[in-house]
């Protein structure tokens, strides 16, 4: 009975020992992870400015508990700083955790900051300031916590201590020295007083490197000091040794901002070396001793006032320029009205060589050429230099230009005879190369300002929105890295960063319409001498045709308005905004030359704008590619040396040569029968002088840039302009004093006036307040503070000397060959 009662009982008190070993076994196991997962915390009354010495474990975590009373006219600034002594703590490092009021911070030490391609270095010793927030009590007692706890079971030595900042809160013109690191950031406090509404704050170090950040932020928590997050709020600039922010009322509502100084992790973004480190995935990298020794002060900026004295100065200036031109007119019509007019006419007086142009009088018949004679008897269809001077003013001025066209005439084949026979006679008379009727040359030359009004509207109206754009971002994203300003004479205005640098651009705009009118002027006046039948105007001096003065007008105040929207935003990416219409300039100026005595075979505006088209797409080429690239400097410079040669073959033949397949038979042929066969020199020696000059320089420019390769490929291709127009002009003046011809006195007091202004303007110029070919950091290097009115810097002054030099070089333009006024054109020779 009892063996059959244990056999039925015998299943239960099986399942029931082990329901009885399960359940010992779970609670043995939930006593010994209660056991493991009990942390002791001990929160400790702590004090300023005392070093605490402690060990921290994964079974234990401390919480240091301090008060401190602040004052609403008064801030202080809290430290804490942070040593980890322990070997090793990179693998399990220690987290402190800041809780205050309104803010809580927290990191880790060691610290782990990253650099480019993943790098990672660690600093054992971190410093940070605590956020303070605004009191509104008299005074209150404020109480913050320093929880210190870490996840490695082994024990973790450390030194914590927290200090006061008493020099937290920064005071207008006083200077302020302090050290800063990337684990060991700094910033202060600054609070706008009474009647300044934008103060300049500068950090200045006598250190290159490392590397830093300046950061302007308002007052807020958290406050973001460290390299990784410093762009992430307000404005910010890199630096080396300075730094220079404009901080306006306006953008902080609490009338108060910080300055935050960050040290960087690496040098790179400052333009200096990278070091090279083996690069393994998750090494840690020792970055060295990366202290810097800065110091900041925040000074109040200029007042409206000196706003309004900048642009009545700016106005001044150039409303002068008006005021003297008034005077000059008025002086040179009454002159003109006491002068008669005297006509220089001897008639069967045969052209001599430039040589003897100044005893042609005497000697009108030495020519010793009898080709030359004959091809002037050959051309009587051609113009109308045997013209009586009834059928040149009987014609009707008043008949439609547009019946009129160039290719009316130049498809003739007799007139094309007639061209190679004119146009290749050895000593050349203006009245050889202005044969063309007067109001087809007119056209042809208006056209040039219709097309470049044209070219400066819809070249301006994109650039104009692109500023607007670079200058929404900048004030937007506060990166001033993007721009570069003279920061330490940046004067802003509304949204504009540098107004001073677009306010003294005023001076192209306003000059190039004082030109405009003084041109118009001329214009009219001449006109008036046509419509009278004026035997002056009709058969004596220089050919007048305004079409490329009114061009070069236009182009001067379009590289005011250009140069305008290039200084909202100064950086390499538009600098062509303010170099295209400079070239644009340069070649206008020397057509302008060349078509002065060569009007009927000068270019077309169509051909003339084309190549200028190619002069600036290579200049984008070249920012964009040149920077290093010896396969673009090679193929620009051969093109370069190609053009100046074809260029050289066509101002030497007069355009009458052909570019074909038998080209190389021809040159083949030139070289045996004037330099093999027989030793002759060139037919037309003074145009083979300027050329091979021309040639020289040209060649000289392109090795070197091919040798160098400069990396402002827009200022190297502006020099080659340049100096091509210097040369050119230069050999223009030679010619003609060496031809008997005389400069008279405005012109000599504009180019005496024009050269002296160059000198001094190139010398502000050359000053380089800043340069986009270096980093933003290294450029600011270069800044220097305002030298006139405490409002314009020497760019500023670079910008009115150079409107009143190319103002001025323009007036030479106009008034060099106003001698020749009454000197008949068969008179005068081409060169």
């Amino acid at each position: 009975m009892v063996l059959r009662s244990c056999c039925k009982f015998g299943p239960v008190l099986v399942w029931f020992r082990l329901g009885y070993v399960v359940l010992l076994w779970l609670c043995v196991t939930h006593l010994r992870c209660a056991r493991a997962e009990t942390k002791t915390v001990v929160q400790k009354d702590a004090e300023f400015d005392v070093t605490y010495n402690d060990t921290v474990t994964s079974d234990n975590q401390t919480i240091y508990a301090f008060n401190h009373t602040v004052s609403r006219n008064k801030t202080e600034g809290v430290r804490v700083t942070v040593d980890v002594l322990s070997e090793g703590a990179e693998s399990s490092p220690i987290l402190f955790v800041v809780r205050q009021k309104q803010a809580v911070l927290s990191f880790q030490v060691p610290l782990i900051l990253r650099g480019l391609y993943q790098r990672k270095y660690p600093y054992a010793h971190v410093g940070r300031t605590l956020c303070q927030p605004p009191t509104r009590s008299l005074t209150e007692t404020q109480y913050f916590f320093v929880d210190v706890s870490t996840l490695s079971s082994l024990g973790t030595h450390y030194q914590l201590r927290i200090s006061r900042v008493d020099s937290f809160t920064l005071h207008t013109d006083k200077k302020f020295s302090f050290t800063a690191s990337p684990s060991q950031p700094q910033y202060f406090k600054y609070v706008f007083p009474e009647g300044v509404d934008t103060v300049i704050v500068k950090v200045n170090s006598e250190m290159t490197f490392p590397c830093s950040v300046m950061s302007i932020q308002d007052i807020q928590c958290p406050v973001y000091d460290l390299d990784n997050n410093v762009a992430f709020i307000g404005m910010y600039q890199t630096m080396t040794k300075t730094a220079a922010i404009t901080v306006q009322r306006k953008d902080f509502p609490s009338n108060s901002f910080y300055v935050v100084v960050v040290v960087k992790t690496e040098d790179e973004a400052c333009g200096g070396p990278l070091r090279f480190y083996p690069l393994r995935p998750d090494e840690l990298i020792d970055a060295g001793n990366r202290s810097k020794t800065l110091d900041v002060v925040v000074s109040p900026a200029i007042s409206s006032d000196v706003y309004v004295m900048g642009m009545l100065f700016c106005l001044g200036i150039f409303l002068s320029f008006y005021l003297l031109t008034f005077l000059v007119a008025c002086v040179e019509n009454k002159r003109s009205v006491d002068r008669p007019t005297v006509v220089y006419r001897k008639p069967g007086v045969t052209p001599v060589s430039p040589y003897e142009y100044g005893s042609f009088v005497d000697n009108a018949s030495t020519l010793s050429s009898e080709a030359i004679t004959d091809s002037i008897a050959s051309d009587a269809n051609y113009g109308y230099m045997e013209r009586s001077l009834e059928s040149v003013a009987g014609r009707s001025r008043q008949e439609s230009l547009s019946s009129i066209e160039e290719d009316d005439y130049d498809t003739l084949a007799d007139i094309d005879s007639d061209k190679n026979i004119v146009r290749t006679k050895k000593y050349l008379c203006v009245s050889d190369l202005a044969r063309k009727d007067k109001r087809v040359l007119s056209k042809k030359y208006q056209i040039y300002f219709w097309n470049i009004a044209t070219i400066g509207v819809f070249y301006a109206l994109p650039v104009i929105q692109l500023v607007i754009t670079y200058q929404t971002v900048v004030n937007v994203t506060g990166n001033q890295d993007i721009c570069y300003y003279n920061f330490l004479c940046a004067h802003p205005l509304g949204n504009l960063s540098a107004f001073n640098n677009i306010l003294s651009n005023l001076g192209y705009v306003m000059l190039g319409l004082l030109f405009l009118l003084i041109v118009l002027q001329r214009d009219v006046i001449h006109s008036r001498a046509l419509d009278r039948n004026d035997l002056n105007a009709l058969e004596c001096g220089i050919p007048k045709h305004f079409g490329l003065f009114y061009a070069m007008g236009t182009a001067l105040m379009m590289e005011g308005l250009l140069s305008a929207c290039y200084h909202v935003c100064p950086n390499y990416t538009n600098f062509q905004f303010d170099t295209s219409f400079m070239y644009m300039i340069a070649g206008l100026c020397v057509l302008k030359l060349y078509q002065k005595r060569h009007p009927d075979i000068n270019a077309s505006a169509y051909t003339a704008y084309a190549c200028l088209a190619a002069v600036i797409f290579f200049s984008v080429l070249g920012v964009v590619f040149g920077k290093g690239n010896m396969v673009f400097w090679i193929v620009f410079s051969v093109l370069h040396i190609l053009a100046t040669m074809l260029l050289s073959t066509q101002l030497y033949y007069m355009g009458r040569w052909r570019l074909d397949s038998g080209i190389l038979r021809r040159i083949v042929y030139v070289i045996y029968t004037d330099c093999i066969r027989q030793c002759s020199g060139p037919m037309y020696i003074d145009r083979m002088v300027l050329l091979v000059m021309g040639n020289i320089v040209n060649w000289s420019l392109a090795a070197y840039g091919l040798l160098k390769t400069p990396n402002d490929f827009a200022s190297y291709l502006l020099a080659i302009a340049i100096c091509n127009l210097l040369l050119y002009f230069a050999f223009y003046i030679i010619m003609k004093l060496r031809s008997g011809e005389r400069i008279q006195c405005m012109a000599m007091v504009c180019i005496l006036f024009t050269a002296v202004v160059w000198g001094f303007a190139l010398f502000f110029f050359f000053q380089g307040l800043s340069t986009w070919q270096k980093t933003p950091a290294e450029s600011r290097e270069h800044n220097r503070d305002c030298i006139v009115l405490s409002f314009f810097d020497d760019h500023d002054i670079w910008h009115f000397l150079s409107s009143i030099a190319m103002f001025g070089s323009f007036l030479v333009l106009l008034t060099m060959d106003d001698d020749l006024d009454n000197v008949q054109r068969d008179k005068i020779f081409v060169f």
